[in-house]
């Protein structure tokens, strides 16, 4: 298959990539930068110059491959404040590429998330995320492109997609621990998170433009569910912190813009998508991965 990724040199991308090129597809990236589109030329992908917002530019490469995994969203601009913003140019893109995948069966494959599934239970891909969340609404209306004959299918991505080099939740909750001199967690740290490796990540993206059927809820979840505390010990032993419980009322004090993140309880199954597509995630798990070591290099 020839395959578009946008986000193809980001976290996830960078590992998707490689991981089709290894199982014989052709790989189109997305490049919006000199520093993006040289990665993705010595990873041996081919490069499609634009950006997001350059629906012309995505059209054109859509109708070119066989298929396309949509990673690319603006954490940028999310991150600080914008998230509806960020959705809408993420939901721009996915009309767009349902305009041209229309009638095709051609497979459309974008990222999602469990985070605030199914709040205090087990979410399985049967779920669906509560009405008002930008980004599940996207998902949503890439699923219902199913209808139009697209093969579209939703990854919902644990918070945590963890692996050497990461520089996302895990990462922050390490340089948190390290300006605090303590490493937290919230009340009695019994609250859940996800998790998965960026490589078994990469694997079920593969998975899923090959054969995931149309209108398909996967998880991208290894862990269904890691004990808060659980990961602040790890992360404690590791910089030689004290582990310490932090109360609700001070959470956003402590762990800013993650406080209301680090609240959420929210375990999720893989079941389904394990026996939908023969998923097996091999990598570490999350605690290991971070016994690793190469979350703390330089402390």
């Amino acid at each position: 298959m020839r395959v578009f990724v946008t986000g193809a040199s980001g976290w996830i991308g960078s590992a998707v990539v490689p991981e089709l090129i290894g199982a014989g597809h052709q790989v189109v990236g997305l490049a919006r930068s000199d520093a993006s589109a040289d990665a993705l030329a010595a990873a041996g992908a081919e490069v499609h110059r634009g950006s997001l917002d350059d629906l012309d530019a995505l059209r054109e490469a859509a109708a070119a491959s066989d298929g396309v995994i949509h990673l690319a969203f603006k954490h940028d601009i999310a991150f600080t404040g914008d998230f509806q913003g960020a959705s809408d140019a993420d939901r721009r893109a996915i009309d767009a590429f349902g305009e041209v995948l229309a009638g095709s069966d051609r497979p459309l494959v974008i990222a999602s998330g469990t985070l605030g599934l199914s709040p205090g239970h087990v979410a399985t891909e049967k779920d669906t995320a509560a009405a008002g969340s930008p980004r599940a609404a996207n998902a949503e209306a890439a699923l219902g492109l199913a209808v139009g004959g697209v093969r579209s299918s939703v990854v919902r991505l644990s918070p945590t997609v963890h692996g050497d080099g990461d520089k996302g939740f895990l990462a922050s909750l390490v340089s948190i621990a390290r300006d605090k001199g303590v490493s937290g967690y919230i009340g009695d740290g019994a609250n859940r998170w996800t998790a998965v490796h960026r490589l078994d990540a990469a694997t079920l993206f593969r998975l899923a433009v090959e054969k995931a059927p149309a209108g398909s809820v996967l998880h991208g979840v290894a862990e269904e569910g890691v004990p808060l505390r659980a990961i602040a010990e790890a992360i404690g032993r590791h910089l030689g912190l004290p582990v310490v419980p932090v109360a609700p009322e001070d959470a956003a004090g402590h762990f800013t813009w993650m406080a209301d993140f680090l609240a959420l309880d929210s375990p999720a199954s893989n079941t389904l998508t394990r026996e939908l597509l023969g998923w097996r995630p091999t990598h570490p798990g999350l605690i290991a991965d971070l016994d690793a070591g190469h979350y703390f290099d330089g402390s």
